[in-house]
């Protein structure tokens, strides 16, 4: 009767649908979820960017036409970069390119995240819908029971009225548990790219799941994490940046050549050569190295203090898992049993005019009470779950 914290979270309300795991919630998440499609536009702008940092220079044609001699020429110049910039502006570009990569992780991390949590809250908001209907159906009994002792004149009028409050309670909470699983479904369909009002059965259930050590956690998220992979990328981008600024400040060379002609009586046809270079008079580009050498240092103390604070979110989000798996452990081993025992004695007691109504309210009231830490419980232990996946990087269960 109770056993709702490890059975499939489908109600009676929901239309029927094909079935939906986690791993497929999540599959569908990948392909369809809007943030993750807008975050992979940034690949292509990223490529591009490769492309734009290969070009070369553009040679110049120059024509001239001069009074002196000789009269005219026509002649061309190419710059040439010194101190590796091409090569340093492609590294650059290659480097971003990476960084894009593992920003499209994280943001992929995000909405797996946020996928499992809108999962598990829409199977409690079924579990929700169940316990309520259970209710309601023992609330039934109770004033039907009610109404037999009443019309035996064994029982006040009283008590048939209290069971129908009762019932009328029981309505009240059927339909706000129903509007909960409404709302639950349709934040979890946007998720997964459906529409809002989409028909959607999960099936995963809120069962217990092994845990790791905190040494595999800790070991795990310092290899996995999406942060720190991120982080470690645009590092790496920065120092691509620092080359950069560097390599400008070695000068540029201009080479050049002319073809004159008119220049009678000397001669009619000639030629000239011209060499120039970038003096670094005014701007040595010193500056532009301090700036990046300043932000790659940034970015490696963030570095550091984002492993301190994934290591502490591991092992918070660890230890509060391990003490909720330990309470719902307890509540499918010993406690939902017992209540559901109690509820039947009362329900029995009551019909067979043993006890009081009181007595079965109270009973009635106790077990639904114990029934939704139940649930709560089983929903926390995977809410827990999904936050030391996210602290980690990496799925811990399938």
């Amino acid at each position: 009767m109770l056993s709702f914290l490890i059975l499939l979270g489908v109600t009676a309300q929901t239309p029927a649908s094909a079935a939906l795991t986690l791993d497929d919630a999540l599959a569908r998440a990948l392909a369809s979820n809007r943030t993750i499609a807008a975050a992979r536009l940034a690949g292509p702008v990223s490529k591009a960017g490769v492309d734009v940092a290969r070009e070369r220079p553009n040679p110049e044609l120059t024509y001239e036409a001069e009074r002196e001699l000789p009269h005219q020429a026509i002649g061309g110049s190419i710059p040439i970069e010194l101190g590796g910039k091409r090569q340093r502006r492609i590294d650059l570009a290659n480097a971003t390119l990476l960084a894009t990569d593992a920003e499209l992780d994280r943001v992929i991390a995000d909405v797996q995240h946020e996928v499992r949590r809108a999962y598990f809250s829409l199977v409690a908001a079924n579990e929700r819908v169940t316990i309520a209907n259970d209710v309601r159906a023992l609330a039934v009994r109770a004033r039907d029971a009610a109404q037999v002792r009443f019309a035996a004149g064994d029982s006040p009028r009283l008590e048939a009225v209290q069971t129908q409050l009762a019932l009328a309670d029981a309505d009240n909470e059927v339909t706000a548990a129903t509007g909960e699983a409404s709302a639950a479904r349709a934040e979890l369909n946007v998720l997964i790219g459906q529409p809002a009002s989409a028909a959607l059965t999960v099936t995963s259930a809120l069962t217990l799941r092994p845990l790791p050590s905190l040494e595999e956690a800790v070991a795990t998220a310092s290899k996995s994490n999406v942060a720190l992979a991120l982080l470690d990328k645009r590092i790496a981008e920065q120092e691509a940046r620092r080359a950069v600024a560097k390599s400008l400040q070695t000068p540029d060379v201009t080479a050049g050549s002319s073809f004159t002609y008119q220049a009678q009586p000397d001669f009619s046809y000639g030629w000239r050569l011209n060499f120039g270079v970038t003096l670094p008079v005014f701007t040595k580009h010193r500056a532009g190295v301090v700036v990046e050498e300043a932000e790659l240092a940034r970015l490696r103390a963030e570095r550091m203090a984002t492993e301190e604070d994934i290591a502490g979110s591991v092992t918070a989000a660890l230890a509060r898992a391990t003490a909720l798996s330990e309470a719902l452990r307890r509540y499918q081993s010993d406690i939902l049993p017992a209540a559901a025992d109690v509820e039947q004695m009362a329900q029995d007691g009551y019909s067979a005019g043993q006890t009081g109504l009181v007595a079965l309210l109270q009973a009635l009231q106790s077990t639904r009470d114990i029934r939704r830490r139940g649930l709560q419980a089983g929903l926390e232990f995977q809410l827990a779950l999904a936050d030391l996946e996210r602290a980690i990087g990496a799925r811990t269960t399938r």
